[in-house]
């Protein structure tokens, strides 16, 4: 029998349709976080003054979309060099051959347009991972927006379409995750593995989680020494744990196509006395810049935060800034892994002292109202919705008008209309120009093209690299070294030394100058 009360719905009561309503507009309105990528990448990349063309500014990029060409043409990594005439067929370890590919491919489906995309996301994305590790760890917006500015700021040197990039977002994930196990010990840690096999055949800064990873090992052993002698437990369980974690992704990083003998090239190449004095990204930095001046912040940032931890019996947050403080003070090329390792920290510093000045005041004053703005703003700091990927796609759709998408290397800084002219001559014999400007003629001209050096430094070496060098800058001997290796084509940038001798030499002959180029021809050919 039907009963004669009807049951109505409790308006007091969340209905199921609200909670469907609140889910959609969680995921259609922008987080505070999603805005700070868009503000990233509309601000760096669409509109900022190096643009698009600015992730081009390096032109080892070339090599690595030909190289990646070459490894899906025949199905297998090279063992030997691709590009070369002086040390052709000679010993090469492609080290980043996934990125080759990756790069390979998008640049076979979009052009340089795919891999620029690419790279502003995954630049974009690692400042805003950062941006909510520094929220999750109990940072005041404020103070985690500071310290992200700063690390934006500073790592801005390598913003290139380059597979370095994927180490900016590898080791902020890592990071993340062995900060969220210290506090709460879990499965994800376990992430850390097949991590690691995507990252040595990604790129060579699959070392920096082995060191993050023994310095957690040795900082948690410190800390639970200094727990045993203070009367407290002596837990080792933690330790035995990164231990094993730190053994097992040391022998997946195994795992890649030249197995140890890759690790013995980086370490030698990284050794290299040579390499530190000629490339300029394993030099120490130069403080006078603006990027510079934001590492330089926190640098003593760090260094403060870390008595600070000290102070409080946490040892291994000290040992991760220290560590990477000394790479970047030794090496400009570590400075964005510092800035990413220490920002957490500091914000953390940062935060505390906010709340010692700010949390004091009265809801009515200046400071209340901050405090109040700062803790209404981190629920929007936490969430993400679909305007991220809403972004990408405009980006990814709209024409090329709107977006001003590059269809070649930078014409200011690679010799783009003297390939246009001169190629086919380039090509046809030994031509003597810049590393930087061999790697652009690799991507104009390969297979057809072979130069000299290019960018891959650990591959050419010392012997060789000096005598690029002395050529290059006019040294006495110059001419003796052009005839040995049989150059019959010089392309040089106009305040080379080497140029100026070439102009006044009877061998040689200025064939074309575009203002920023030089093309010289040998006038009695071999």
């Amino acid at each position: 029998m039907a009963s004669s009360h009807s049951v109505l719905p409790n308006p007091a009561l969340p209905q199921p349709a609200s909670y469907l309503v609140r889910g959609s507009l969680r995921f259609l309105l922008p987080s505070l976080s999603d805005c700070l990528f868009l503000a990233v990448f509309v601000w760096l990349f669409a509109t900022g003054s190096g643009g698009w063309s600015g992730l081009l500014s390096d032109g080892d990029t070339g090599w690595h979309i030909r190289t990646g060409e070459w490894i899906l043409e025949h199905n297998r990594v090279p063992k030997t060099d691709l590009f070369s005439f002086s040390r052709q067929d000679e010993p090469w370890f492609a080290w980043e051959w996934l990125s080759d590919v990756l790069y390979a491919k998008l640049h076979q489906t979009a052009g340089l347009k795919g891999l620029i995309l690419v790279s502003a996301l995954v630049i974009s994305a690692f400042g805003t991972l950062l941006f909510r590790h520094m929220i999750w760890r109990g940072a005041t917006p404020f103070a985690a927006l500071l310290a992200s500015l700063l690390v934006f700021g500073a790592s801005s040197i390598h913003y290139l379409a380059r597979p370095h990039v994927f180490t900016l977002l590898g080791i902020t994930v890592a990071m993340w995750v062995m900060d969220a196990d210290r506090r709460r010990p879990g499965h994800r840690i376990w992430l850390l593995a097949p991590l690691t096999v995507i990252w040595v055949n990604t790129h060579g800064g699959f070392l920096a989680l082995i060191a993050c990873l023994g310095l957690l090992v040795a900082g948690t052993a410190a800390e639970t020494a200094l727990e045993g002698l203070a009367g407290r437990s002596w837990n080792w369980q933690p330790v035995r744990r990164y231990a094993l974690l730190a053994l097992l992704c040391g022998l997946l990083t195994l795992v890649n196509p030249y197995g140890w003998k890759l690790h013995a090239h980086v370490l030698e190449y990284l050794r290299s006395d040579w390499i530190k004095d000629v490339v300029q990204e394993f030099q120490s930095p130069s403080f006078r810049t603006e990027s510079m001046l934001h590492f330089e912040v926190m640098l003593f940032a760090g260094l403060m935060t870390s008595v600070w931890l000290l102070s409080k019996r946490e040892l291994v947050g000290p040992l991760w800034i220290l560590f990477w403080a000394h790479s970047a003070l030794t090496s400009v090329r570590h400075v964005p892994l510092f800035m990413i390792v220490a920002a957490p920290w500091v914000a953390e510093g940062l935060t505390a002292l906010w709340h010692r000045v700010v949390d004091t005041g009265s809801k009515k004053t200046i400071r209340g109202i901050l405090a109040s703005l700062a803790a209404d703003m981190v629920p929007a700091c936490r969430r993400s919705s679909l305007w991220i990927v809403a972004a990408a796609l405009a980006f990814a759709v709209l024409p090329e008008p709107v977006t001003r998408w590059p269809k070649d290397f930078p014409a200011e800084k690679f010799p783009a209309r003297m390939v246009e002219r001169h190629g086919e001559k380039m090509a046809s014999g030994r031509t003597l120009t810049m590393d930087q400007w061999g790697d652009y003629l690799i991507y104009r001209q390969y297979p057809r093209q072979k130069v000299f050096v290019d960018g891959r430094s650990d591959f050419f070496g010392k012997e060789l690299g000096n005598e690029y060098l002395r050529m290059m800058q006019g040294h006495w001997e110059w001419e003796r070294l052009v005839d040995k290796h049989r150059f019959e084509y010089v392309l040089t940038p106009v305040d080379w030394p080497l140029a100026s001798l070439l102009k006044h030499h009877p061998g040689w002959r200025l064939a074309d100058d575009d203002g920023m180029a030089l093309f010289f021809e040998r006038v009695q050919r071999y």
